[in-house]
């Protein structure tokens, strides 16, 4: 008895744009799934920081305000002895001035204890030189905006936390740009704009409705993801740290002053502090200014301006106490294309560059980004692979795309895991998993079609 054997063709290699759609698919169907919890842990802490400047001024109210807005303020020397009585083991690492009539003056010492022992700042009432409080701080961060600050980036988990939302930030711009690569692919044929930009759920059901709704809300929610994964990865421990580190080609890190050492002459003294701000104001200087003394014989005084928001000031200032002249200066047009995209986005991300409404800006944008996971993952539970229904998922494809999608791929690839390492890595893990499963997925295929 002979048995015919089918001899099956290859199949033809997709056309580019087919390759493109194909890869945006698994792309966006298996990297959302495994990244969706950790956004939306970054959705729900990133709502709570972002007004954290709210809850500073309600739980450090006493701290940060006057009782009574006097006359004219007592000069900083004045103001700086209250804190340097009530902390003798302590030496003055900078004062940070009023920013408005209602505030009081910030007083930062660095006290003795281990590396990372946080400063201490104290508060002083310009007006009377009464200490308002005091209270533990890093860089200038209130208690609670540390708190939250590492909330939202490492969970209270060290540098190991870190790589949840570093991973996060890495994958959701291709996440985004293969949803909205399949979303323009269906409704490029539509005639309507409205069409594409409105979800046209009217007479749908099901699935077919939660992708309407699910790819509409992607398109209006995907400059604000990609601005904020960005602007996210710039403030990252491996991919925004290394400008940090020297590996800065495009000059994203902010310039920062020498404080080259000045020449000690024989007889002047050096000049203190008010004397310091008054110069840093005559050149220019405005809004809360960090005023931090020479940290020894032959080192300048250093100005800066620490205010955010807009319009952006971030002048800085090196003075001689002994000329009173300024050496040095550093401003906004010093700093590069990059490094200003980078100030104005990590003030954007943080919600501080334009106030209550860049605030109200990204809680709209979290609270939107909550529904299309919830909307995403509905999707997926429909289609539940749990269920039998293996075959919803995006079949593997490397091996189909032709030779030239493949080798742009592949460049893209090693671009991107050079500048984001933990994208890098996290992608071999990825394709290894994958491979495995389309491997276990192949014999069940390969079973039904012999019983057929």
């Amino acid at each position: 008895m002979h048995t015919t054997q089918t001899v099956r063709r290859p199949k033809a290699a997709p056309r580019l744009s087919t390759a493109v759609q194909l890869i945006a698919r698994r792309l966006h169907f298996l990297a959302g799934i495994v990244v969706a919890p950790f956004l939306a842990i970054l959705c729900l802490t990133g709502l709570v920081y972002v007004f954290s400047p709210q809850i500073h001024d309600s739980l450090y109210h006493s701290d940060l305000h006057v009782s009574r807005i006097g006359g004219t303020p007592r000069p900083l020397a004045e103001q700086i002895e209250p804190a340097l009585r009530a902390h003798p083991e302590a030496r003055l690492k900078a004062v940070l001035t009023a920013p408005a009539p209602d505030r009081t003056t910030r007083v930062v010492l660095s006290v003795p204890g281990p590396p990372g022992t946080p400063d201490r700042t104290v508060f002083i009432d310009p007006y009377t030189g009464y200490i308002n409080g005091e209270l533990a701080t890093v860089e200038n961060r209130l208690p609670a905006n540390t708190w939250l600050r590492q909330l939202h980036s490492d969970l209270h988990l060290g540098q190991a936390g870190r790589l949840y939302a570093e991973l996060t930030a890495s994958w959701l711009p291709l996440i985004v740009l293969g949803g909205l690569a399949l979303w323009l692919a269906r409704t490029r044929r539509k005639r309507r704009l409205r069409e594409v930009l409105l979800p046209a759920a009217q007479g749908k059901k099901g699935w077919q409705r939660l992708r309407a709704l699910h790819g509409a809300a992607g398109l209006w929610l995907a400059a604000g993801l990609l601005v904020a994964s960005v602007t996210g990865l710039a403030m990252s421990q491996f991919a925004g740290g290394r400008a940090d580190q020297g590996f800065d080609p495009i000059h994203l890190r902010a310039p920062v002053l020498a404080a080259a050492p000045v020449a000690i002459p024989q007889g002047p003294q050096p000049i203190g502090l008010d004397q310091a701000l008054s110069v840093a104001e005559t050149a220019g200087l405005t809004g809360e200014l960090s005023v931090i003394p020479p940290a020894g014989p032959g080192a300048p005084f250093t100005v800066t301006e620490v205010g955010e928001g807009l319009p952006v000031h971030r002048e800085a200032v090196a003075i001689d106490p002994y000329t009173a002249k300024v050496t040095e200066r550093v401003g906004w047009g010093d700093y590069s294309v990059a490094a200003k995209l980078s100030l104005l986005g990590t003030e954007f991300h943080t919600g501080s560059l334009f106030g209550l409404a860049n605030q109200i800006v990204l809680t709209v944008l979290a609270a939107g980004t909550l529904v299309l996971l919830a909307l995403g993952y509905r999707m997926w539970w429909i289609h539940n692979p749990y269920r039998g229904r293996w075959a919803s998922l995006p079949r593997p494809l490397w091996r189909q795309l032709p030779r030239p999608a493949m080798i742009v791929v592949l460049l893209a690839v090693t671009v991107l895991a050079w500048f984001l390492p933990v994208f890098g890595a996290s992608l071999v893990v990825f394709v290894a998993v994958d491979a495995v499963l389309a491997r276990f997925k192949r014999p069940a295929r390969e079973n039904a079609v012999r019983e057929s």
